[in-house]
């Protein structure tokens, strides 16, 4: 492969400390797929927000990724970004807002997501509408569908195209529904669209139902790593911590554990890139051997470990992946 200049820099560069470690984890994910593995990622945090969609959008497009777990805050941010991008507000002095400017921005209908604020009424409330006519569609025809699912039926309707503020070409959400790869969506129900899907079934407007569950999730992980695991296997690129990581990765130790099935292949590439302190008994600040003894990684499963901010790391990874 021919390198970019992005990809020259960072091998000329990073050399030692976290910075060889980014390296190494991005050899060692271009190795498992030219040895015809798959890959995993997950994605924890506000990437969406983030706009990691930048390079995780072409990543997908060029089949570097063969399914995603996050949560439901990334499911549904990357779309908001995706129709309400000039709404939102940067402040930059973040760590100087006192609790009353907090509260203004509450008045105004901002959330604040460190020093990003997601505008509620054009980025919640425009794709609400759309959301709940799927919702009722399914409804009335007896249907029912993941929550990723349902997103995928939104965007790729044309429905919001009108709205477009970005790029499209830079919404991974966009990018997945187009190719139809699989997104896990661990404890969706504590997003805002799950938030809302609630306040429709309290007011008895919709069927609980009608959007299948985490379990039903976990099922469905169970049938898709049964059938993509053979031959390399299946690699587990982990962008931070938490449900979005944890609950995909236990489906190796559950299948055998739990279902007693012989043979099921361990994951076969593990990266996490994480802050967190390792460990004061957090998952996400395990390190990778941890997860031998929960049956997840084998002992020669590649491990990498990069203890930076992944805003800064995913891209240069990914760059690396796409030859930039």
């Amino acid at each position: 492969m021919n390198r970019g200049p992005i990809s020259t820099f960072i091998e000329h560069h990073y050399r030692h400390f976290n910075a060889a470690a980014l390296m190494d984890a991005a050899k060692g994910y271009e190795t498992h797929l030219l040895e015809g593995g798959k890959m995993l990622v997950s994605l924890a945090g506000a990437m969406s927000t983030a706009e990691l969609g930048i390079s995780l959008a072409e990543m997908i497009r060029q089949d570097k990724i063969a399914i995603i777990s996050c949560t439901g805050a990334n499911l549904e941010e990357d779309v908001m970004n995706l129709v309400a991008h000039s709404h939102y507000k940067r402040v930059p002095n973040y760590r100087d807002l006192t609790p009353e400017q907090e509260r203004e921005l509450l008045d105004n209908h901002f959330n604040r997501v460190t020093d990003t604020c997601i505008p509620e009424e054009e980025a919640f409330r425009r794709l609400q509408t759309h959301l709940l006519d799927v919702w009722k569609s399914a409804e009335a025809k007896g249907e029912r569908y993941f929550p990723h699912e349902f997103l995928y039926q939104v965007v790729l309707s044309g429905v919001l195209e009108p709205y477009y503020e970005i790029d499209p070409k830079n919404s991974w959400i966009l990018a997945a529904a187009e190719k139809n790869i699989p997104i896990i969506v661990p404890g969706w129900e504590d997003s805002t669209t799950g938030n809302i899907f609630t306040s429709y079934v309290i007011k008895k407007e919709l069927n609980v139902h009608t959007v299948k569950t985490g379990i039903e999730y976990m099922i469905y992980l169970t049938e898709w790593y049964r059938a993509n695991s053979g031959g390399k296997g299946v690699g587990f690129f982990q962008i931070g911590g938490g449900i979005a990581g944890d609950f995909p990765i236990c489906v190796v130790p559950m299948m055998y554990q739990d279902l007693e099935w012989e043979d099921v292949p361990f994951w076969s590439y593990f990266c996490q890139i994480s802050d967190s302190t390792t460990s004061y008994g957090s998952y996400s600040g395990a390190v990778p051997n941890e997860k031998i003894t929960w049956g997840k990684l084998d002992i020669d499963t590649p491990k990498f470990i990069v203890e930076s901010d992944a805003t800064i790391v995913a891209p240069l990874i990914f760059a690396w992946i796409l030859g930039q």
